[in-house]
């Protein structure tokens, strides 16, 4: 069982934004801006072009009110996706939250915000959802 289905199953606490039947969403702990969100589907697959189509297709609906929510939450220029993949074997994206291009910097560019800073930031997102 990977990190993230840990995560999903409630066996390790998170930072929630956003759950359906195919998807899990949660602040990065680690975040390269406030706001930086993973967005997990609930099968453990490892490389995110391997997923099935359904699921493919269905991240980037399942992201957009948290990317929109994001922005709205903090007035960044744009929230946008990365994918990396090698920290955790498990399919994911990363909505990172963008002023400029020095902003797309997640893997140098991490904060270890306390646990009061990440409810306060899970706290402003959740509000902007619709």
């Amino acid at each position: 069982m990977t990190l993230f289905s840990k995560i999903i199953a409630g066996e390790i606490p998170s930072y929630k934004l956003a759950e359906n039947a195919r998807f899990y969403a949660f602040l990065d702990i680690f975040p390269s801006q406030p706001g930086h969100t993973l967005v997990v589907p609930k099968i453990e697959v490892d490389k995110i072009f391997d997923l099935p189509d359904t699921y493919l297709d269905g991240i980037l609906t399942f992201a957009k009110p948290i990317a929109h929510a994001i922005q709205e939450a903090f007035g960044y220029n744009r929230v946008n996706i990365v994918t990396i993949g090698f920290e955790v074997p498990h399919a994911h994206i990363h909505l990172v939250p963008m002023d400029d291009m020095g902003d797309a910097d997640i893997l140098t560019k991490k904060s270890k915000p306390t646990p009061e800073e990440l409810t306060e930031v899970q706290k402003k997102i959740l509000e902007k959802m619709v």
